[in-house]
């Protein structure tokens, strides 16, 4: 009887200069894809917000296939976990840049910056104003603006940072919604911007830093701040911090990762 097989694994802490910060992720390079059910319960066994996944890609198109899974369902966007993903595979290889085909958004990009710190490029996620009873309700504090979009992001306007930190949202309510990203933000009183992300029908009550959620919050805040780039927060218990520039239909983010864990995920059964 063949043992357990053997699956290159990474933790790392992303969006963070130092360990205990920013979001964690677990990064796994894997030879070619397992079942889909079997990703899955990886994730559920590593129980981060994400694990990303990565095998060669074949097609030329870029040069990874990247999926991400929550500890119950895989998603369609992460970005935390995407420049976890850049952070592990530029730290082993080398080299300034790592693209990755995606399933549902398309190929993504992580490159070196400035210092120790990397971007990663994800599509730009536009919102319309629109209003959300239901949910502002919940919120325990009423935003000044609420944007929306068909894809479940949701961006609520406070006045200041205090506001933001202070909020209290009813998570087991708002998880009734699905899948859904309430994201709160106001003008930061360190930082250009500050945010706190739930996602609480996802497993994810408050998520520590969201890249996919500032992928809608930059184009937000861009035509707010009057430019493309500026400086965030988001003030979880864990908190990170990034750099947003809007870039077309892409937005770049920017930030530091840390290494936590490497070692061999043993797969057997």
């Amino acid at each position: 009887m063949s043992g357990p097989h053997k699956i290159p694994y990474w933790h790392v802490d992303a969006f963070a200069g130092r360990t205990f910060a920013g979001n964690q992720a677990a990064v796994m390079v894997l030879e070619e894809w397992l079942p889909d059910d079997q990703l899955v319960a990886i994730g559920g066994e590593n129980m981060f917000a994400e694990t990303a996944f990565v095998v060669r890609d074949e097609t030329g198109a870029a040069d990874w296939e990247l999926r991400w899974c929550t500890p119950t369902y895989e998603i369609a966007l992460c970005g935390h976990a995407t420049l976890a993903s850049g952070h592990v595979l530029l730290t082993r290889d080398g080299g300034d840049a790592v693209t990755f085909r995606t399933r549902k958004s398309g190929i993504l990009e992580v490159r070196r910056a400035a210092g120790d710190g990397y971007e990663v490029a994800l599509p730009a996620i536009a919102t319309q104003p629109a209003t959300y009873p239901e949910a502002v309700a919940l919120l325990g504090a009423e935003p000044i603006l609420v944007h929306r979009n068909d894809t479940l992001y949701n961006i609520f306007l406070f006045e200041n940072e205090a506001q933001v930190r202070a909020l209290n949202p009813d998570l087991r309510a708002l998880g009734e919604f699905g899948v859904e990203q309430f994201a709160c933000t106001a003008p930061g009183d360190h930082s250009d911007i500050v945010s706190r992300v739930f996602v609480p029908g996802a497993g994810v009550d408050e998520d520590s830093v969201t890249g996919s959620a500032h992928a809608a919050l930059t184009p937000f805040w861009a035509e707010r701040l009057g430019r493309d780039n500026f400086t965030a927060h988001q003030a979880s218990e864990r908190s990170g911090d990034l750099t947003c520039r809007l870039d077309g239909d892409q937005v770049w983010l920017g930030g530091e990762c840390v290494t936590v864990v490497e070692g061999s995920f043993y797969l057997t059964g």
